[in-house]
């Protein structure tokens, strides 16, 4: 009997808790907890609420994706049996009351997409079972606390898009079990911890758009789990450690609006075998392609726009059946313009093609078998001939820019077969002919 009363009660406890957080919700559109949150219905049967077979508990409560704004109450903090809480994707905002650091059993926080406020909590690294945190897409500021480093089961980390500011901690190093660390969008400042290089099984780093600056880690080719690793728009400077073109796993690279130096390797690909997307714009690399590109037989998206590199074009890009996107653009690539040639074109799937270096020669027929072209770009080089009337059977083409370059001869009367295009930048030619859209 003395059982049954304590359990209860302690239902009653949740049961007040989740009441007292319903008080705080504004407005609930749907209508979701107003109709279904009642005291006559038993707590575990309430919506969004699951409780433990044994105990009788709440062990999981889901209000994602409900349009709800409101606060979290202090009383949530009563909820100690909770094992998984996602608010995401609401409208809650305030300050994270600290009662919440006696969810010890939390293994599940997600409360992205919101307005939360204030200080990213210390007391957070007290929920030491905790594997997955995500506080993406709010208005937390102040640092990223280093109590975190006392979460050793946590595997996901995501605090994209806040006002976070100060470095990156150290002590994040010692978290063994991170998988995902994703920081972009912040204000994070200072250099990338050595330490992350401790985090052997880190898949996914992602910490673009801050102020970060200095060096990539030359270790960081020992992170042999990364399959994801974006540093973009930040302030790095020196070269790319060769080590990254090793990481078979790697399916992504981005290092795209920093100063990064230097040249890359040739047969970069040979130890990215399921690379499928390479960004490299807006630094100050030079010398030549690489060779060996066509053993990223996976690639789908390559830019390599705004950088010093010069020499030819490989016409083995040709032969990337997969690639989609292909910026090239403001360079001193010189050479004709062969990367088409009917020896070399595979791919049926390009959607994006863009040049502005100061390649030559003629545009091929065979460029109109990339159906799915979306934007073909080649202004300011020195191609000659005639616009190949292949071209305007790409009825999904929406930018098409030629201008400043050599080319004469008539304009097809197939050009209004464009129905789609939306820039159309022919200037600075010799071609005759109008075209009106």
């Amino acid at each position: 009997m003395a059982s049954s009363a304590m359990t209860h009660t302690n239902v009653t406890t949740d049961q007040l808790a989740l009441l007292s957080l319903k008080s705080q919700i504004i407005s609930d559109p749907s209508n979701f907890l107003h109709e279904n949150w009642s005291p006559v219905v038993y707590v575990c049967h309430w919506v969004g609420v699951t409780c433990g077979n044994h105990h009788q508990r709440v062990k999981s409560l889901n209000l994602s994706n409900m349009a709800l704004t409101g606060k979290i109450p202090p009383d949530f903090g009563n909820l100690t049996y909770l094992v998984s809480l996602d608010l995401g994707s609401n409208n809650f905002h305030g300050n994270l009351p600290q009662e919440m650091a006696r969810l010890r059993r939390l293994k599940f926080l997600d409360l992205s997409v919101n307005n939360f406020r204030g200080e990213v909590p210390s007391w957070l690294g007290f929920l030491h079972q905790l594997r997955f945190l995500n506080l993406r897409n709010n208005s937390f500021t102040g640092s990223i606390p280093s109590s975190f480093s006392n979460i050793s089961e946590l595997e996901t980390l995501n605090l994209k898009f806040n006002s976070i500011e100060g470095q990156i901690p150290k002590v994040i190093g010692n978290i063994l079990n991170l998988r995902v660390l994703n920081l972009r969008g912040n204000k994070l400042v200072g250099f990338i911890p050595t330490s992350l290089l401790n985090a052997s099984r880190l898949e996914i780093l992602e910490i673009s758009y801050n102020s970060l600056q200095g060096n990539i880690p030359e270790g960081i080719g020992n992170l042999h789990n990364m399959n994801w690793l974006s540093i973009q728009f930040n302030h790095l400077t020196g070269s790319i450690p060769f080590t990254i073109f090793n990481i078979s796993r790697m399916e992504f690279i981005a290092f795209t609006g920093n100063s990064l130096s230097g040249s890359l390797p040739n047969g970069l690909c040979n130890g990215l075998p399921i690379l499928k997307g390479l960004y490299l714009s807006y630094n100050k690399l030079h010398g030549h392609m690489p060779t060996g590109l066509s053993s990223c037989s996976q690639l789908q998206i390559l830019y390599l726009s705004y950088n010093e590199f010069d020499g030819p074009i490989h016409s083995e890009i040709g032969r990337l059946s997969n690639l989609q996107i292909f910026y090239l653009g403001t360079n001193h690539f010189t050479g004709t313009f062969h990367l088409m040639n009917a020896s070399t074109i595979v791919s049926y799937y390009f959607r994006t093609l863009i040049y502005y270096t100061l390649i030559s020669g003629m545009i091929p027929q065979e460029i109109g078998n990339l159906v799915n072209l979306v934007e073909l770009a080649m202004a300011k080089n020195q191609i000659t001939g005639s616009v190949p009337t292949s071209i305007f059977n790409i009825s999904s083409l929406q930018l098409l820019s030629l201008w400043q370059n050599n080319l004469r001869g008539f304009l097809p009367r197939e050009i209004g077969n464009l129905t789609k295009m939306q820039r159309l930048e022919l200037s600075g030619n010799k071609l005759i002919g109008t075209y009106i859209f």
